[in-house]
């Protein structure tokens, strides 16, 4: 389905009950499969990626498909080469044919998993044959994905031999491997990093309920939508001020386009002041997700600036550099943006409708990856929003 979308007055006040992280929920999932006792995760992430990994880890099937959820399909890709005496076939979605997997297939395999692909293309879907890794020291590139590394360390802790992870070159979202540490480090597992060097040794999960914060990546179309009102009051109840996702760096990012974003009782608000002093370059390496909201403010207001970190955006669930390029370039023209599968293009491009008298968003379903609520919630934010079927 398509949505045409508007906002008549581009003024906006209103309070969001934004999706919990499902970066924080993944991880989860994992680190609760690993333990040996259970425990409850409050506000679990009901973005469809949760829902993959989540099924998969409770299916007692051997085929495994993610459809295009690609972190799930990288951790379950190091969790189930630990399963002993069991054989999988993990596949996704087209686009998850697409995407790199060689070089975590590669680095589990040196510490003593059995994976292999179908097709002989070093490409998904895998044969997965479970078994006792010894684990050790081991090298992996750090400019690919922070997934490869974070999927490794999680199962790190229930190898005989722990693990010695030597990241070489630039390290790409450095804040999703901190994230990923820290949240081990509350279940108990303790980490040393020194240098270019991860080290875990074999130590057991401890179990401790835990209640996830609200999504920062979400929050950022929120930053965006602030950044391109006239006025607003938006509230957001759920996020952490001491949060461990690295995405709260939106606060700084969005100062220099006029939101004011201050806690109160423990909601953050976002108002308009009169500051505007927007950076000549932005580097997003430790978060690459915030490319497409920052873009595309910028494009809204006429700005231009550079971006160096992006290098992974390709290799997302499109290439994002290139869709949102190709996109732009309708906003003043036809004003209608296809969104290539990916949840981010469309929450990206909608805020656009502040500065546009009308837009129109293809397959709007994306959304459901990871924000489902997104149209509700802009609809209680005064957009309008008018279904077409054709």
């Amino acid at each position: 389905m398509n949505y045409k979308i508007s906002h008549p007055t581009k003024i906006v006040n209103c309070e969001i009950n934004l999706p919990s992280s499902k970066s924080i929920s993944n991880r989860l999932l994992i680190i609760r499969a690993l333990s040996k006792d259970k425990f409850v995760m409050q506000n679990l992430s009901e973005s469809d990626d949760t829902k993959v990994l989540q099924e998969a880890l409770n299916s007692k099937k051997s085929i495994i498909k993610t459809g295009n959820a690609g972190t799930s399909f990288r951790f379950l890709t190091a969790y189930l080469s630990i399963q002993d005496n069991k054989e999988f076939i993990v596949d996704g979605s087209d686009r998850i044919r697409e995407r790199p997997i060689k070089e975590l297939v590669n680095t589990l395999n040196k510490l003593g998993a059995n994976i292999t692909y179908l097709n002989n293309d070093k490409r998904p879907p895998l044969r997965i044959k479970g078994g006792k890794i010894k684990g050790g020291e081991i090298e992996i590139d750090g400019n690919i994905s922070s997934q490869f590394i974070t999927s490794i360390l999680l199962i790190a802790p229930t190898l005989e031999n722990g693990i010695k992870l030597k990241i070489k070159g630039d390290l790409v979202s450095k804040s999703y491997i901190v994230m990923t540490l820290k949240l081990m480090a509350f279940f108990g597992i303790k980490s040393k990093w020194e240098n270019n060097t991860i080290q875990i040794r074999k130590q057991e999960y401890s179990a401790d309920n835990y209640h996830v914060e609200a999504d920062w990546s979400a929050a950022s179309f929120w930053f965006e939508i602030a950044a391109l009102s006239k006025d607003c009051n938006i509230i957001l109840p759920g996020l952490k001020e001491d949060s461990i996702q690295g995405d709260k760096k939106c606060i700084e990012i969005f100062k220099s386009f006029g939101v004011n974003a201050i806690f109160k009782n423990e909601k953050l608000i976002l108002n308009k002041t009169q500051e505007f002093s927007p950076q000549e370059t932005y580097n997003l390496i430790d978060n690459p997700d915030l490319y497409q909201p920052l873009k595309c403010t910028l494009a809204a207001i006429n700005i231009d600036a550079k971006f160096i970190g992006i290098q992974t955006l390709k290799n997302k669930e499109t290439d994002r550099i290139l869709a949102v390029k190709k996109e732009l370039e309708k906003i003043h023209s036809t004003r209608i943006i296809d969104t290539y599968e990916d949840h981010r293009m469309a929450m990206s491009f909608a805020p656009i409708a502040l500065k546009v008298e009308k837009l129109q968003i293809n397959d709007i379903q994306v959304v459901s990856k990871s924000y489902p609520n997104f149209w509700n919630d802009i609809q209680d934010a005064g957009f309008t929003i008018s279904p077409l079927t054709d």
